[in-house]
């Protein structure tokens, strides 16, 4: 009995054992396989990067990968290591709308098309500008002050500079009662804010890279019209024959909305574009989300301090989501100065969670 009982045991032990040591294997495994994909993810990457250089220079700026960026790698030549398959992918965040540097006409149309009334239009677009913009004049009745925010259970006041990330329209008043449902949950409006808004600051969105929602902040609310900038940049629709097209310049854009659209002041360039390099290797996976602005394009939104408070006025503030990339692209941007770097990196990030591919939300 006392044999077996030792048994029982023994053998308790040595499955405990033989289990540790198969998960301490896997994790080594995992570890060694990433290292060695991440370096096929860095190489894969300078190459992208060299070859959106090179079109950048011969054309002037880059504009859209239907001018022959589309697939880098193949461009290059570049063979990644037997047993390995690299994928390279795009996304304008330029296509977007700048927070920073938007207009109270542009937050007003887009809540208007997305069924939002008017009043409510007006009040949540005046609640996120006070919120980002130090002394804002709200023009719409019943828009939050600062005094709504000092009656709040826990006090706090508005930062008066742009958003860091898009978690805190939870907590600008008016505005967290459009975008969250009663469980304090965003909601499909969130969703479309988040992605119709870039938080980096460039001027006119680019047309080339169109979100969505971007007509709509216009004021053009012609669906047809729509569709038609749609299947233009998708090759899809009457443009399936031609494949994916773009623009090249406002005359261009004049030729498909008229020379007195508004979609005629948008900008034909890309300033800033996301590039996302996937490595794999049978079930081992690696990749890089980078954000890169060309010379003259994006940045990091700049906080105007009071001048008498001592402070340095221009402070770069990077969205908080994104901080450590802020933190390369500010501990970079001297390095970049030595190196003669062709882009600036606005955020950078290894094996983040991807979102969904952003998927046309009807009106």
């Amino acid at each position: 009995m006392i044999v077996l009982i030792t048994l029982i045991f023994a053998t308790t032990a040595m499955v405990l054992l033989i289990e540790r040591a198969a998960n301490d294997l896997l994790v080594e495994k995992r570890s060694y396989d990433a290292a060695h994909l991440r370096l096929e993810a860095y190489s894969a990457l300078e190459t992208t990067i060299a070859v959106l250089e090179d079109f950048r220079l011969a054309n002037g700026s880059l504009r859209s990968p239907s001018e022959g960026w589309s697939d880098p790698l193949a461009f290059a030549g570049y063979e990644p290591a037997e047993g390995r398959k690299v994928e390279v992918t795009f996304q304008d965040e330029s296509g977007k709308y700048s927070l920073p540097n938007v207009t109270q006409a542009t937050l007003v149309n887009l809540f208007k098309a997305w069924g939002v009334s008017d009043s409510e239009s007006g009040k949540v677009s005046d609640a996120i500008l006070g919120w980002m913009k130090k002394d804002y004049v709200a023009s719409s009745a019943g828009a939050p002050e600062a005094e709504d925010y000092e009656r709040e259970e826990i006090p706090y006041a508005p930062p008066g500079r742009p958003l860091r990330s898009f978690s805190e329209l939870g907590t600008i008043a008016a505005a967290r009662d459009l975008f969250y449902d009663e469980t304090r949950q965003p909601n499909e409006l969130w969703q479309r804010f988040a992605n119709a808004f870039s938080l980096y600051s460039f001027q006119n969105p680019s047309i080339n890279g169109a979100s969505p929602e971007l007509l709509a902040g216009l004021g053009i609310t012609d669906t047809a019209q729509q569709k038609q900038l749609d299947d233009y940049i998708h090759g899809r629709g009457a443009y399936e024959n031609k494949g994916g097209g773009y623009f090249k310049n406002a005359q261009d854009v004049s030729a498909m909305f008229g020379a007195q659209s508004p979609a005629s002041a948008l900008s034909t360039q890309i300033s800033s574009l996301r590039i996302i390099i996937t490595v794999r290797e049978g079930r081992s996976t690696f990749r890089i989300n980078a954000l890169i602005a060309p010379p003259g394009g994006a940045t990091i939104p700049v906080v105007q301090t009071n001048q008498n408070s001592g402070t340095n006025q221009g402070e770069p503030t990077a969205p908080a989501e994104n901080a450590a990339a802020a933190g390369t692209a500010n501990g970079a941007s001297q390095a970049t100065k030595k190196l003669n770097y062709p882009f600036t990196i606005l955020e950078f990030r290894e094996n983040d969670e991807m979102p969904s591919p952003l998927q046309p939300v009807s009106s």
